[in-house]
């Protein structure tokens, strides 16, 4: 009898280990979900077009013999810093790896999407970036620009030297290639020889898709035959074709989450790996990103990215582009209530609330004359299984489904952290009006939108709440990436077929509106820097030209032209997409002067040298960061001559100073000076070299230097009227 009752409750301790539960604790959100999915006899598995994904691409953190822990669940690890690990896992091991005690945390997210301007209108402009105002010495040289992007045009002139003699893409992975016999990669396949580059043409989205084409001739174009050279025109480029929303179209179901954040942050390895590889210094633009969030989903995100970038190795992000949009607002203990009206783009509607005790969450959907309301207090939302409240609310005859999920603050366990969504027929607020009402005096609650924006309507004039803050993007709001805004200059431009577009965001360095706000969700400022983002002209890809002829971009194209038989844009848009490879570009040319720059010596550097807009605010701040960079003074600063007596640290308006190829420099004045002027010449070290006078007698002069060994030095000229006087670098 006791062998019976022993066997009975081994038996039931067996069953009792097997229907264990995972351990959410240590996953993020979209690692719970797929975990949850992976049991078959849940309702409503997570599926992509009806097929249920095999595996995921995720960070892992193990204290512990990684290898066996891998072996035991069938996963396999594709690179690792430390304790952090990125490792394909198939789904149904989620569960068994997430009860293994040397499993910390898992996680995995996906939701990036390009970060063009939001408008429906693309616009266009004079070229920000002409390369007449590139100091002579630094253009690139020797330095590798990397982009992980969509859309790729690989046989675009502009990716070659000016000559169109030197072909300057090195390596694409394109993460989508279908062509993956003998690939050595997790996804897709690269390519490596100009011949298989130019035979493959473009990336696997390059026919519905163009934004990398774009961002890349911003940071890096030779500008072929044209004014539209790119910032750092001489560098190397290697480049990564990621899977956005864009392009999930092309992803096959069941390997729908491969392609995660962590299929990212590989990209971002290859791209290091490759520069390390030819003993190159490489900077990284990703104009791509999503938002932030309070659960967690970024945190081994964030240390890999720490663990990727130092000496040499810089990334740079685009900061978004809800920068206009109401997405915060705070309402502080003491206050009874606070609120807004929600609209939306989809059939949707996703925000965030932080809160330190219990409050009420009141929604009214508004009808004709009459209102109907939904009270929710954040008490009943915790008493659910898993914190979870979802709840159907009809008003005539729409129908609302509101999702609530309650959950600790992963920067501050005290804080409780609200996820809301509401789903519903059509986009929120579209035909009736929908308010949000935060009830509670003794609580001190934050409101960040996730999907949506908050504005007024007159059915509650009281309910006003918003602010144009909080809206950086993820990864830029990471601490060793470096976040850019965007500022403007031009305000119009007339298109290849003579039609004229207005597109004001400001002028002189302005920030633009659209250009996304800090701070950080805890508390850091944010965006780092500014570069022109508006009216920025760049290639687009001849392929996307071909396929999508009628497409309302291509309304912004301002010039055609004809290369190697095809026919080849240049066209201009806006966005934050723009300012983060013009960043970029600044930064390689700083490498070339400074090969081991760490993204804290970059901060440095602007915080000494950047350009300021307003200069009646102090900086750095959540709006402009430390400023708009200023690539030659940087430069300035790199070399030990910002400061110096006798240098200026900006070049002349109304002069150029360009080398001659026997060594002279020759000095174009846009008028006849009045009066005699100098010139001198220093060495890199600050002493003065040479000086000469010259009498008011042309246009244009000429320097000898024949006499100076050969090296880089500071050409100064000290005219009598505005924009004559200032230096520049040159290369003898």
């Amino acid at each position: 009898m006791k062998r019976l009752i022993f066997t009975i409750i081994i038996f039931l301790s067996v069953l009792e280990a097997g229907a264990q539960h995972a351990d959410y604790s240590k996953m993020s959100s979209l690692v719970r979900q797929l975990t949850m999915s992976a049991n078959v006899s849940r309702r409503q598995a997570l599926s992509v077009n009806g097929r249920r994904p095999a595996h995921l691409c995720a960070f892992i953190r193990i204290q512990g013999d990684a290898d066996e822990i891998f072996a035991d669940n069938e996963c396999r690890q594709l690179a690792h810093f430390g304790d952090i690990y990125i490792a394909d896992i198939p789904i149904n091991s989620l569960k068994t790896l997430s009860l293994d005690g040397r499993v910390k945390r898992i996680e995995a997210s996906r939701g990036n999407s390009v970060l063009m301007d939001s408008t429906a209108m693309h616009i266009n402009a004079l070229p920000a970036y002409s390369g007449s105002g590139l100091p002579q010495a630094y253009t690139g040289k020797g330095v590798v620009v990397g982009i992980q992007d969509i859309g790729f045009d690989l046989t675009h002139p502009n990716f070659y030297d000016s000559s169109v003699t030197d072909y300057r893409i090195k390596r694409l992975w394109d993460q989508l290639s279908t062509d993956t016999i003998g690939s050595h990669l997790y996804v897709g396949n690269d390519y490596s020889s100009q011949d298989s580059l130019l035979k493959y043409a473009y990336s696997r989205d390059g026919e519905t898709q163009t934004h990398g084409t774009h961002t890349l001739g911003i940071a890096a174009g030779s500008g072929y035959n044209s004014r539209y050279r790119g910032m750092a025109y001489e560098s190397d480029m290697c480049l990564v074709a990621n899977a956005t929303s864009n392009n999930a179209a092309l992803i096959d179901s069941a390997d729908y989450y491969k392609y995660t954040y962590a299929t990212d942050a590989l990209g971002f390895k290859y791209m290091f790996d490759y520069a390390k590889s030819v003993g190159k210094p490489c900077v990284i633009s990703f104009s791509e990103g999503s938002t932030q969030d309070f659960r967690g989903d970024d945190v081994l995100y964030y240390a890999m990215l720490d663990s990727l970038v130092g000496p040499g190795r810089i990334i740079v992000s685009s900061a978004g582009n809800a920068g206009w949009y109401k997405t915060y607002f705070h309402k502080p203990s003491g206050v009874e209530s606070m609120g807004s009206f929600l609209s939306s783009w989809s059939k949707g509607f996703y925000c965030t609330l932080k809160s330190d005790g219990d409050f009420d969450m009141r929604f009214v959907v508004y009808d004709s004359d009459k209102s109907d309301t939904l009270m929710i207090p954040t008490q009943r939302i915790l008493e659910k299984a898993d914190s979870e409240f979802v709840d159907t609310f009809k008003v005539g005859s729409k129908q609302y489904i509101f999702d609530i999920v309650g959950y600790h603050s992963c920067y501050n366990t005290k804080q409780m952290v609200y996820d809301v969504q509401i789903i519903a027929e059509e986009h929120v607020g579209a035909s009736l009006p929908v308010s949000m009402e935060l009830i509670g005096k003794n609580s001190d609650v934050e409101y960040y939108c996730v999907s949506g924006f908050l504005v007024t309507n007159d059915k509650n004039s009281s309910l006003n709440a918003g602010e144009n803050t909080h809206s950086i993007n993820s990864p830029s709001s990471a601490p060793n990436v470096i976040c850019v805004g965007a500022t403007s200059y031009r305000t119009g431009f007339t298109n290849y077929a003579g039609v004229y577009h207005s597109y004001n965001q400001g002028t002189n360095g302005q920030r633009g509106d659209y250009s996304s706000v800090g701070p950080t969700y805890d508390g850091r400022i944010k965006p780092d820097v500014m570069a022109p983002g508006t009216n920025i002209i760049s290639s687009y890809s001849s392929y996307y030209l071909e396929h999508n002829p009628n497409a309302s971009d291509i309304q912004s194209d301002v010039e055609l032209f004809q290369f190697n038989g095809r026919t080849y844009p240049w066209t201009s848009d806006a966005g934050t997409s723009m300012s983060s490879p013009a960043a970029a570009g600044g930064i390689a040319i700083w490498l070339q002067a400074n090969p081991r720059l760490t993204p804290d010596d970059v901060k440095a550097i602007f915080s000494r040298t950047c350009s300021h807009y307003d200069s009646s605010i102090t900086y750095p701040n959540n709006y402009y960061g430390y400023g708009q960079i200023d690539v030659y003074r940087g430069l300035l600063d790199i070399l030990g001559l910002d400061g110096i007596r006798g240098i200026s640290p900006s070049q002349p308006s109304s002069v150029k100073i360009c080398p001659l190829s026997n060594g002279d420099v020759r000095m174009d004045f846009n008028e006849m000076p009045v009066n005699s002027f100098s010139v001198c010449v220093y060495s890199t070290s600050g002493k003065l070299v040479l000086k000469n006078i010259f009498a008011p007698l042309s246009v244009s002069y000429t320097m000898p230097l024949g006499s100076l060994p050969h090296g880089v030095y500071v050409v100064q000229v000290n005219g009598d009227k505005k924009g004559m006087t200032g230096s520049t670098l040159i290369r003898r």
